[in-house]
């Protein structure tokens, strides 16, 4: 039997991804509410309850409301927005992280899909602390490199217009008084002492990103060399589908560069670990409408549903 599927937020950037990513699945069904019906809260109600799984791609505020509409308790919520990735009763939508993780989509009613900064953070210091390599009160830096795409609509637009500003030309720092939406998520999930130093950047291209995170290694439990770190990460990351751990030294192939946009369209992460006896630098590569969105929430659905977790997804 085909099960139910309704995106709330179906016009969206994110949503829209998710609606093509079920192009040619027969194993579901797309419960397609009317346009002018679609912010109607009593014709999304019906909808949600109708529905085997239900994706919100809303805003924050938009998310919670819609959350409180669930009255038939077989429905799974996949959440896209930034309003529950650290609440109780949420599962956080990594599989990868852990087997508990894995788990906890598979079985829970409630999951809540990573940020895109997030996911690029988190793949590498989530392990380094499990694994005790990087102390929780170690005063972890990062930056990242996004396309305008993960500004959403109103960004895109801006990029898009014939006419605009010349700044857009370039690449833009933002976030600069340090409260970005994804930092609460990336120290919860990760258990640091404090929230990371974060300076992430958008420029003009459409999608993919580049998240990096510099480590001194002599401040770490103990001291680890860029090779040690590298074969740490690929025997975490072992049999993972969707987690790439490059060979040491791949960057070398692109002439030293890591393009930031060299994964749009792909739904996987990769990592580089690159550096010296003393500093280490790690960056993962993805599409932030990928991995960091709509890719991983049609990868929560499968796990849901019993199927292959690349299912839909391009690897």
């Amino acid at each position: 039997m085909k099960k139910k599927i309704f995106i709330d937020g179906s016009e969206g950037t994110t949503g829209l991804r998710i609606f093509e990513r079920f192009e040619g699945r027969d194993d579901i069904e797309i419960l397609k509410i009317p346009s002018e019906l679609r912010k109607d809260p009593d014709e999304i109600k019906k909808y949600i309850n109708a529905s085997d799984v239900t994706f919100l791609c809303l805003p924050d505020a938009a998310a919670r409301e819609a959350v409180a509409l669930v009255e038939n308790e077989n429905v799974t919520i996949i959440d896209t927005s930034t309003a529950h990735r650290t609440e109780e009763g949420w599962a956080y939508g990594y599989p990868e992280l852990s087997p508990a993780h894995r788990d906890a989509i598979k079985t829970g009613k409630r999951i809540a899909v990573p940020g895109c900064y997030a996911t690029g953070f988190i793949t590498t210091v989530y392990p380094l602390v499990a694994g005790g390599i990087l102390p929780k009160d170690y005063p972890v830096s990062s930056f990242g490199v996004s396309g305008f795409s993960g500004g959403g609509k109103k960004m895109i637009a801006q990029y898009q217009a014939e006419e605009r500003e010349a700044e857009l030309d370039s690449p833009r720092q933002y976030a600069l008084t340090q409260s970005h939406k994804h930092l609460k998520e990336m120290q919860k999930i990760t258990g640091l002492a404090k929230a990371p130093l974060f300076s992430p950047i958008v420029a003009d291209y459409y999608n993919g990103m580049v998240v990096t995170i510099p480590l001194y290694t002599d401040m770490l439990t103990e001291k680890k060399t860029p090779e040690e770190l590298h074969a740490y990460l690929e025997q975490y990351y072992a049999g993972e589908k969707f987690v790439k751990v490059m060979p040491f030294g791949k960057e070398a192939e692109y002439g030293g560069f890591i393009g930031s946009n060299a994964c749009a369209g792909w739904d996987g992460i990769e990592i580089y670990v690159s550096g010296n006896e003393d500093r280490v630098v790690i960056s993962t590569r993805f599409d932030n409408l990928g991995k960091g969105a709509s890719g991983a929430a049609v990868q929560c659905l499968n796990i849901v549903l019993g199927c292959e977790e690349d299912k839909g997804l391009v690897l």
